[in-house]
């Protein structure tokens, strides 16, 4: 109807003939092309999509490097501090440094830390010709070339302090349960073999973390029953002797400090002293600590850590030039052929690829809910199974575009970019939607399929292009990492162009022949010949 009265054959005419376009008519007619380009992009999504490099959050170069270190166990901070000389003099030779700060023997937060042990952070320079990455690899050269004793790790802050916050800096960790520490220890040396020949790792650590030369004291039950003395009697007395307890404390200005009572230079007595240390007995009498305990020094032992009770080594690593997902797959395998695991023994993955397959999943399962949304919406609105699969089947096509364009840039399929590719499904979605609406009203007043398809191509063609096109230049400055934190967004840039891009062959060319295919049967064909007239 039109203003309340019947269309005419004569109004249907001119409305086809001036929304007509050629190439639509060309299209509609020769459907099995359509048919070809969708089988075509189902292949190269097959070819694609296995072989896109993978990470978890996009890459950015920010300009400041964590220099993690470890010097051997038992190393005093003196011995300590000379090497780390060495190494600053080699930090300030790279003409990309700015400034340098360090720590030894502390670390941020209340974590017990090692006099052995440390971090730089380094400033680069802004007008710099080398990248973060590259500056971390010429680091790492010079101090492991100069200075082999020390242990080192390079990171930058914002993937540093996101390390802490996972538990984990390191983006490669595998962690190696088992009751024997000497078993599970040979079983992490073996990893870390298998992670060091894999090409495109660095900073390879086998988890086991010597804590230096100790003095043991072990009681004897017997001799502690012998003269009256408990467990915790004997603990509390050796406490004060070494550590000394605390006896109150003071105010000193808005700080309250710690009165503690210990003896007299406990802290620098030799072994022979701390063997003649006196322990009183309840009667009052004294004895020496070596008559009641056997007390020997140690001259290295590992630090033990435990997950969800159980014992646990963490061999963990950094990449260099190489994506997450490769490097994890190539490691699994070498580990299921080369590291064979005893009963009771068993590894788990986990670091910054164990956070990458939960957000895949997670991400999976909204682009499945985003598919079925899209579906639901074309039931609801239009009533009609064939339409809504026709535009479900534009929509999941989509994504192609984005993946090829990560392929073809060399850009990971990480957080930012699997977000890109969703974003995706819903723009071709919404597009096929309005499509199929005009489509709907057109055949509602009466007209044929092909002038419907016509004029729904006709009518939404114009704001099809200018939506894709002001969305691909308002992406392009993030797409090529042009300004400030551009880096964080490329990968959702770079995937949504690549959809958006894919986006107007797949509304303007294979939706037309799939409302062909699907509503055309048994329609009398329009006139060969319609009277082209440009909008």
């Amino acid at each position: 109807m039109k203003g309340g009265q019947a269309v005419t054959e004569n109004d249907t005419t001119a409305t086809t003939q001036h929304h007509d376009i050629p190439w639509v008519r060309s299209v509609i007619r020769h459907p099995a092309y359509s048919v070809v380009g969708i089988l075509l992009l189902l292949g190269v999504m097959a070819f694609v999509i296995p072989r896109l490099a993978t990470g978890f959050l996009p890459d950015m170069d920010e300009g400041a490097i964590v220099l993690d270190y470890h010097s051997p166990p038992g190393t005093g901070l003196d011995e300590t501090d000379r090497m780390l000389r060495q190494a600053e003099k080699l930090i300030v030779k790279v003409p990309e440094v700015a400034s340098y700060s360090r720590r030894t023997g502390t670390q941020m937060g209340f974590f017990i830390t090692e006099p052995n042990s440390g971090d730089y952070l380094i400033r680069l320079k802004t007008d710099r010709k080398r990248s973060t990455e590259e500056v971390i690899a010429d680091l790492r050269q010079r101090i492991e070339s100069t200075e082999p004793a020390l242990v080192v790790d390079f990171g930058q802050v914002i993937g540093d302090m996101l390390g802490d916050l996972m538990s984990t800096v390191q983006p490669i960790e595998i962690k190696v349960f088992g009751p024997d520490p000497t078993q599970r220890y040979a079983l992490a040396n073996q990893v870390t073999e298998v992670v060091t020949k894999t090409a495109g790792t660095a900073d390879v650590f086998n988890g086991i973390v010597q804590v230096g030369p100790s003095v043991d004291v072990r009681p004897n039950p017997r001799k502690l029953a012998q003269f009256g003395l408990t467990a915790t009697s004997f603990q509390t007395q050796l406490q004060t002797q070494l550590g000394g307890t605390v006896a109150g404390n003071v105010l000193s200005g808005e700080q309250l400090l710690n009165i503690r009572l210990r003896y007299p230079q406990a802290a620098e007595a030799t072994l022979a002293q701390m063997r003649g240390e006196p322990v009183f007995l309840p009667n009052g009498q004294r004895r020496r600590l070596d008559e009641l305990a056997d007390v020997t020094v140690t001259t290295s032992s590992a630090e033990l850590n435990r997950e969800n009770l159980q014992a646990m080594t963490a061999v963990t690593a950094r990449l260099d030039g190489r994506d997450l997902g490769s490097a994890m797959q190539e490691i699994q395998q070498k580990i299921v052929r080369d590291v064979p695991l005893p009963p009771g023994y068993f590894i788990q993955y986990g670091g910054s690829y164990a956070e990458q397959q939960q957000s895949f999943q997670e991400l999976l399962t909204i682009l499945g809910t985003a598919c079925l949304l899209v579906f639901a919406v074309g039931l609801f609105l239009f009533r009609d199974i064939k339409a809504a699969g026709l535009i479900l089947l534009v929509a999941i096509l989509g994504p192609a575009g984005g993946s090829l364009a990560l392929y073809l840039t060399n850009t990971p399929l990480n957080v930012g970019s699997y977000t890109g590719l969703i974003m995706v499904v819903g723009i071709i979605g919404e597009n096929a939607i309005f499509t199929f609406q005009q489509f709907n009203d057109f055949r509602a007043e009466g007209g044929p399929v092909e002038a419907a398809i016509a004029y729904s191509i006709a009518a939404r063609l114009r704001p099809k292009l200018m939506t894709a096109l002001s969305a691909i230049v308002a992406l392009a400055p993030l797409a090529l990492g042009i300004g400030a934190g551009a880096q964080l967004h490329q990968p959702l840039a770079i995937a949504v162009i690549g959809g958006l891009l894919l986006a107007l062959p797949l509304l303007l060319v294979v939706l037309p022949s799939l409302l062909r295919l699907a509503y055309g049967r048994g329609e009398a064909a329009a006139t060969n010949k319609p009277t082209p007239v440009s909008i």
